[in-house]
C-alpha cells in the first residue's frame, strides 16, 4: 500500500491516498450522480429566468407565470436536495478514509524501532496524526468536489453563454489566460510556504508536549519566565511561517477578486450595449448575467482551493515519511519454522532448546558481541561481549553510567541488533526467532518506569491480559513488594493512578513496573536498576520474594548497589562497554579489582575490615 513515487507530484499524493479510498467508491460514484444532477439544475434555472423575461414580462404571457415559477421551484429544491446528499455522502467518504489512514499510521508506529523514535520528535508525530490527516480529509472531503465544481461551473457556464451570445462570451474569455496566470503563480509559491508551515507547527508542538511532561523540573528551578520565552520564540515563528503565506495570498488574492468583478463590468456594459443594438434580448441578458456567478465564484475562489489543495500535499509529504519509514529490526521470513527446526534437530542430539517453539527456557549466550548505534558506527557502546548463563540463573551486571548496560540487555530483546556477533537464546539466534515469541519471553523493568492512567490492577494485568484473575495479580504484587502500599489506597486495587503515575512515588512506581513484569510470566526477566528507588529493607524483601517463586526465571540484574547482585551466578562489570571483571561475588572480591573497589566504597569501610568481610562473604 506504502507506494512511494515521486513525491514532489500531485499526482503522486493521489494515487498514494487512492487505496484508502477505495472501499467508498461506491458512495463517491453515487456522490458524482448526485452532483451531475445538482449541476444540470443550476446550468437550467438561469435559462428559465430568461424565459420568464421575455416571454412573461417583455411579450405579456402572464398566463405562463405560475407554470414557470413552480418549474423554477421543483428544480430549485432537487438542486438543494442533490447538494446536501453528495456533500453528506463526500464527508462520509472522507471520515472512512482518514479512519483508514489514521490506523495505519498508528500500526506503523508500533512497527519501527526504537532508532527511529530517537531522531523523531514527538510533536512532529503527533503533528501527522492530527493536523495532517485533518487537511487530507478536509482535501478530498471538500475541496476535491469545490474543485470539481468549479471546474464544471466555469466550463458549462461558459459553453451556455456562447450559445447565447459568443460575442459576449468571448469578451468573458478573454480574462481567462491572466486567471490561469495568477493561479499558477499562487500555487507555485504557496507550495514550499505550507511546508514550512507544518515543520514549524511540529516543533512548536515539540516544545509543548516535552514542557508539560517535564513541568515538575520547570517550577523545581523556576524556569517558567524562561520556558515561556522559549514558547514564545516557537509560537512567534510559526506565526511568522503563516503570515508569509497570508501575504502570499495578499499577493495574488486582490488580482483574482479583480478579474471577478471584472467579468460583471464587462457583461453589463457590452452586454447592455447589444441589448440597446437589438443583438440580444434582455431575457439573454438576465440569463447571461445570471451565469455570471459561475464564472467569477470559481475564479475568486481558485486561489483559497489552491492553498487548500497545497496544504494538503504538504500533509502528504510528511505522512508517506512515516509511512515508508523502515524498522531496522525485522522478522526473518520463516521465523516460526525455523525455530520448530532447531528444536527437533536440538531434541535429537540432546542439546539445550526451548522447551516448545512458542516457549523459551531462558538460556542467554553473548558470543562476541560487538555494537554501534546505526547513525553513529565509529563509535562502539558494546565490544566483544562474549558470556553464558543457563536458564534459570541469575546475572547481575554493574558499571558506570555509560558504560553500555542498558544497552546490553536491549538486544536480548532485540530492541536493537548486533553490530557484530551474535545473540543466542536457548542456543538459537534471536534474529531467528518470531519477535512476538522473543518478546513475549523476555521483559524489561526500567528504572525509568512508565505507568498508564488506568487503575492500579489494570497497569499490573497489562502484560497479562484480561485472563489474569485478581488473585494472581495480587500475589504478583506481593513478589514485588507492592502489595502492603497497594492495599492502603482508597480504592486499593482499582485505584486510578494519574498520568505517568502522578501521585506515587518513585519506588511505588518501580514496584508496580515490576509486578507488571511478573504478571507477563515472561523467562527471562530483566531489571534494569528496577529497585534504586526503594529502600535497602524493602530490595531484600523483595530479592528474597524473587528467589523463592515457584516458577524458576532466568533473571538479569542492572545494579549499581553491591546488594542488588551479589547472590547472582555470574557477575559482570562493565567499562567504556567491554567486560573487564567477571566471576561471583566472592571471587571478585577475592580479585580485588574493580568489584571490590565499589564494595569497599558501599560497605564505607577500610580495606583491611573490607577484605576480612568479603572473605567471610
Amino acid at each position: 500500500m506504502y507506494v512511494d513515487p515521486n513525491r514532489n507530484k500531485d499526482a503522486g499524493n493521489l494515487r498514494w491516498i487512492m487505496p484508502y479510498c477505495k472501499p467508498d467508491l461506491p458512495r463517491v460514484l453515487g456522490a458524482v450522480v448526485l452532483f451531475i444532477v445538482n449541476d444540470a439544475m443550476a446550468l437550467t434555472i438561469p435559462l428559465l429566468t430568461g424565459l420568464i423575461v421575455d416571454r412573461v414580462i417583455v411579450q405579456g404571457h402572464t398566463d405562463e407565470l405560475v407554470r414557470l415559477c413552480l418549474v423554477m421551484l421543483v428544480m430549485t429544491v432537487v438542486r438543494v436536495g442533490t447538494r446536501y446528499g453528495y456533500q453528506m455522502w463526500m464527508e462520509r467518504f472522507s471520515q472512512n478514509t482518514i479512519y483508514r489512514l489514521v490506523s495505519d499510521e498508528y500500526e506503523k508506529l508500533h512497527e519501527l524501532d526504537f532508532t527511529y523514535f530517537n531522531h523523531t520528535r514527538t510533536g512532529d508525530i503527533m503533528s501527522r496524526m492530527t493536523s495532517d490527516t485533518d487537511a487530507i480529509r478536509h482535501a478530498i472531503g471538500w475541496v476535491s468536489y469545490q474543485i470539481l465544481d468549479c471546474v464544471v461551473m466555469f466550463l458549462g457556464a461558459l459553453a451556455v453563454m456562447t450559445s447565447i451570445d459568443w460575442r459576449l462570451a468571448l469578451a468573458l474569455a478573454c480574462v481567462t489566460p491572466f486567471l490561469f496566470v495568477l493561479t499558477r503563480g499562487l500555487s507555485t509559491h504557496a507550495r514550499p510556504l505550507f511546508l514550512a508551515i507544518r515543520n514549524s507547527l511540529a516543533s512548536l508542538n515539540s516544545m509543548v508536549e516535552e514542557n508539560i511532561e517535564g513541568n515538575r523540573v520547570v517550577k523545581a528551578f523556576v524556569r517558567e519566565p524562561y520556558e515561556t520565552e522559549k514558547f514564545d520564540r516557537h509560537n512567534d515563528d510559526y506565526m511568522q511561517r503563516n503570515m508569509a503565506q497570508a501575504y502570499n495570498t495578499r499577493r495574488y488574492m486582490p488580482w483574482l477578486d479583480g478579474l471577478g468583478f471584472s467579468l460583471q463590468l464587462i457583461t453589463l456594459g457590452f452586454g447592455g450595449l447589444l441589448v440597446i443594438q437589438g443583438h440580444m434580448t434582455l431575457g439573454n441578458l438576465v440569463s447571461f448575467n445570471s451565469f455570471l456567478w459561475m464564472l467569477d465564484g470559481p475564479v475568486r475562489q481558485s486561489g483559497w482551493l489552491i492553498n487548500d489543495w497545497q496544504r494538503f500535499n504538504a500533509s502528504c509529504v510528511k505522512i508517506r515519511r512515516l509511512l515508508t519509514s523502515k524498522s531496522r529490526i525485522v522478522e526473518k521470513e520463516g521465523a516460526e519454522d525455523g525455530v520448530k527446526q532447531a528444536v527437533a534437530i536440538a531434541a535429537q542430539v540432546g542439546g539445550e532448546h526451548p522447551a516448545a517453539p512458542d516457549r523459551v527456557t531462558g538460556a542467554v549466550r553473548f558470543d562476541h558481541v560487538s555494537f554501534a548505534f546505526p547513525d553513529d558506527p565509529g563509535t562502539p557502546i558494546l565490544k566483544d561481549i562474549d558470556f553464558a548463563i543457563p536458564a534459570g540463573a541469575k546475572l547481575g551486571i554493574l558499571g558506570e553510567t555509560g558504560s553500555g548496560k542498558s544497552t546490553l540487555v536491549n538486544l536480548v530483546s532485540r530492541f536493537y541488533d548486533p553490530t557484530v556477533g551474535r545473540v543466542l537464546i536457548d542456543g538459537i539466534d534471536a534474529r531467528d526467532w518470531p519477535l512476538a515469541t522473543l518478546r513475549s519471553q523476555v521483559c524489561i523493568v526500567a528504572q525509568d518506569t512508565f505507568l498508564f492512567s488506568d487503575t492500579i490492577g489494570g497497569n499490573i494485568a497489562f502484560g497479562a491480559g484480561s485472563d489474569r484473575d485478581p488473585v494472581f495479580i495480587r500475589r504478583m504484587a506481593q513478589i514485588a513488594g507492592a502489595d502492603q502500599f497497594i492495599q492502603a489506597m482508597p480504592e486499593g486495587y482499582d485505584t486510578v493512578v494519574g498520568e505517568r503515575g502522578v501521585g506515587l512515588s518513585g519506588g511505588q512506581k518501580q514496584r508496580l513496573s515490576l509486578a507488571r513484569a511478573l504478571a507477563d510470566d515472561p523467562a527471562i526477566l530483566i531489571m534494569d536498576d528496577t529497585t534504586s528507588a526503594v529502600d535497602m529493607e524493602t530490595e531484600a524483601e523483595i530479592q528474597q520474594h524473587l528467589r523463592d517463586m515457584d516458577e524458576k526465571k532466568t533473571i538479569i540484574t542492572i545494579a549499581h548497589r553491591i546488594s542488588s547482585v551479589k547472590d547472582a551466578d555470574l557477575i559482570l562489570v562493565l567499562e567504556h562497554g567491554a567486560i573487564v571483571e567477571r566471576g561471583t561475588h566472592a571471587q571478585l572480591v577475592a580479585a580485588h579489582g574493580r568489584y571490590w573497589e565499589i564494595y569497599r566504597k558501599q560497605l564505607g569501610m577500610a580495606a583491611g575490615a573490607a577484605q576480612g568481610f568479603g572473605e567471610e562473604a
